[in-house]
């Protein structure tokens, strides 16, 4: 980070106590905090990402996760790992409703393809390096294909070591970059997963809501070769031992305890322009909730009568609900604020501190400008296109994928697209193999024509003319009409057999040309447009990127002017964020809430059917008051769940809650609903995150599920 800006960035720290997901090498400027909060660790060391503790947090890409064993014993949410016991599961073996444990290294399942642990080993600032003086000058495409171009150098002489995966991520809208070098951990194996009446307990009924009692809780381990290196899946592999791991912690948490929270949150939007505030609550967020609630529907109807097509969408149903209960709640937390007014005054007052200096007009006054006519274009282009995103299927979209493989593998490396280098080919391929447990094309037919119908629906001028010619859409089509387009593509592709779909890995583009599959065609068909619509896409988003980088840095500036600090909207990068436990009050439902829930809490829930099918033996328990050393001397039973003051977002799911020590204390695993608007508008006095407590899954692994070999391992024994 450019130093002037690194100076920007953290001045009064104090001001924003528990808001904030820091990066790392920021962390010993807000030390003073961290010590206030309670912080006895060094705020020094957790900028060291090889030492402790930062060396046992790993990304799963898409959650968080931690190394809790000497023999790469990896711990995460139960909802993390879902899509592999999913993967794994058949109706004759439901290790989604029974749950899993692998009581030996021989018992451990394979994950769910592609799956990856990612260990990060450093992170540098490479901004002058991907924006030079002479990318600097350019705009739209050309400043898009130049800031690749660099990119994809920096990524590729960083993976001259073996083994490791380098990525140039963007902060601060595009005012910097940061390579980020990981080790890429590709043999994944499932070790435990709790029955869902534990991990799932409460289901989407208490999804995002408090008092909370889900033991979402997971592991995997990650594997390498006999030499230590990453590896593809081998029965010869051998667990990876990780240079630091995390310990448990010696005594349990109460509230007023400071915690931290180490993970990769995904994505917030503190940072956005009123306009994007306006477009994604009044139009975007709607359009999302309408159509998550149509697919949930579809899914429900069309997999009723067949319980493994059930089990293959089992994880995207999931993560349906999941977005789909999130982006509600944040519509009716906005329907009460004064988020846009607020946004629009801050705005404002931010353009007049701009036009009260004939300096700072000059640098930024024409970017604000530029910013806010490209985005209501790029806004206006998403609406048209919303629906057509959705009307192509599953197939088809594997068939355009593989077929710019092809063409992109005709290039020298360098010259390729990113996303399909030689060192994208795996998770390409993955994705191939995926389709074999997640996808039914009864489902998919289904889900795409509710889509179609709606697409087909726009005026010809607002459709995709080279879509509309491979699917045969003309105007005035009836729902009969598309239902009948789309059996004829489908009937005629063999690409939902996975040995055709793996062939067509390694062919090439005359081989596409010469096919008769329905979807080759199509794909081959759509290449040229395709590319069309890539560019155009492109030369937009360059001028966006220039223009937003430049309103970034006039906002950094213009909040340092008033002692403010700057952290990062988050990019699925490292962060740390840090607070306390504490309860609320009062509560979104008008009442206090505590800051911890018990198992009894649990037994007064369980139904025995449903989402709240708590398993017998836990139920026995219970009743018996079976707590062992896991029992809190205050609430005189296991507690299951904390409330704390922490700052996360989604990818901040399965991330190690640590206590001052540094010590293992529970997982991040969900936020409450009428906080998590908290991705665009922090509120100090609403926000609370939940962990799962470490003495619950304990518990749960000593006297439900009989883990003893891992409790063993993991020294809790």
């Amino acid at each position: 980070m450019k130093k002037t800006l690194i100076a920007l960035a953290i001045l009064s720290t104090s001001a924003y106590a528990d808001e904030g997901m820091w990066m790392p090498q920021q962390l010993p400027q807000v030390a003073k905090e961290l010590k206030a909060a309670g912080l006895k660790l060094d705020p020094a060391t957790l900028t060291k990402l090889t030492e402790f503790p930062m060396g046992a947090i790993v990304s799963l890409g898409g959650c968080s996760a931690s190394f809790v064993s000497p023999q790469g014993l990896v711990a995460t949410n139960h909802h993390c790992v879902y899509g592999s016991v999913a993967h794994n599961s058949t109706p004759e073996r439901n290790l989604l409703a029974n749950g899993f444990l692998a009581h030996n290294l021989g018992e451990e399942l394979p994950a769910s393809p592609g799956s990856r642990i990612w260990v990060t080993k450093a992170v540098t600032d490479v901004s002058k390096q991907v924006v030079t003086p002479e990318v600097a000058k350019l705009s739209g495409k050309a400043r898009v294909d130049a800031i690749e171009k660099n990119q994809k150098s920096i990524q590729a002489e960083c993976e001259k070591d073996a083994g490791h995966r380098c990525t140039v991520s963007s902060y601060y809208g595009g005012l910097e970059y940061y390579l980020i070098k990981q080790l890429e951990i590709r043999d994944v194996r499932l070790v435990h997963a709790p029955p869902e009446g534990v991990g799932k307990f409460g289901g989407d009924t208490d999804n995002w809501m408090w008092p909370r009692h889900t033991g979402d809780y997971g592991f995997y381990r990650a594997y390498v070769s006999k030499d230590g290196k990453a590896a593809d899946y081998s029965k010869d592999n051998v667990p990876y031992v990780p240079q630091h791991y995390l310990k448990l912690a010696k005594e349990g948490v109460k509230e007023g305890d400071f915690i931290m929270v180490l993970g990769y949150p995904g994505r917030t939007n503190r940072h956005r322009l009123p306009s994007e505030v306006g477009f994604t609550f009044d139009w975007n967020y709607p359009a999302f909730v309408k159509q998550s609630a149509e697919s949930l529907a579809i899914i429900a109807d069309t997999t009723k009568d067949n319980k493994d097509t059930a089990l293959k969408y089992a994880s995207q149903v999931a993560g349906i609900n999941n977005y789909y209960k999130n982006r509600q709640g944040m519509l009716d937390s906005y329907a009460g604020s004064d988020m846009l007014q607020r946004k629009t005054a801050e705005h404002e007052a931010l353009k007049q501190w701009i036009n009260a200096d004939d300096k700072r007009k000059a640098e930024y006054a024409s970017d604000i400008e530029q910013v806010e006519k490209l985005i209501a274009q790029r806004d206006a282009e998403i609406k048209r296109d919303y629906y057509f995103g959705s009307s192509k299927p599953r197939l088809l979209n594997t068939a355009r994928m593989l077929y710019r493989l092809a063409n992109e593998n005709t290039k020298p490396d360098a010259d390729r697209k990113a996303g399909y280098q030689v060192r994208d080919v795996p998770r390409l391929k993955s994705s191939v193999d995926a389709l074999v447990r997640n996808y039914d094309e009864k489902v998919d037919k289904a889900l795409v024509l509710n889509s179609l119908i709606k697409y087909a629906a726009q005026p010809a001028a607002e459709r995709n003319a080279a879509f509309d010619s491979v699917v045969g859409i003309k105007d005035g089509m009836s729902k009969a009409d598309l239902q009948a387009a789309l059996d004829k593509l489908y009937a005629g592709s063999k690409l939902g057999d996975l040995a055709e779909r793996k062939a067509w890995l390694d062919r090439k583009p005359a081989d596409f040309k010469a096919s008769d599959d329905a979807f080759i065609k199509a794909a081959v068909a759509l290449y040229e447009p395709d590319l069309k619509d890539e560019a155009q896409e492109e030369e937009l988003g360059g001028k966006l990127q220039q223009a937003y980088a430049n309103y970034m840095k006039a906002k950094i500036a213009y909040m340092h002017s008033k002692g403010q600090a700057v952290y990062p909207d988050a990019n699925s990068t490292l962060r740390v964020t840090f607070g306390k436990i504490a309860g609320r009050d009062p509560g979104a439902d008008g009442t206090t809430w505590k800051a911890f829930t018990t198992v009894e809490g649990v037994a007064a829930k369980a139904t025995g059917q449903g989402e709240f099918n708590a398993p017998a033996a836990q139920l026995k328990a219970i009743k018996a008051k079976e707590y062992g050393k896991y029992m809190d001397p205050k609430l005189k039973s296991v507690p299951v769940a904390y409330l704390a003051t922490l700052d996360i977002t989604g990818g901040n799911s399965g991330s190690a809650a640590l206590n001052a020590k540094g010590e293992w204390i529970g997982l991040a695993f969900d936020g409450t609903l009428d906080s998590i608007i908290s991705d665009w508008d922090f509120n100090k006095k609403m926000t609370r995150d939940i962990q799962v407590d470490l003495r619950y899954i304990l518990w749960n692994m000593k006297y439900v599920d009989h883990a003893d070999n891992l409790l063993k391992e993991m020294n809790a024994e």
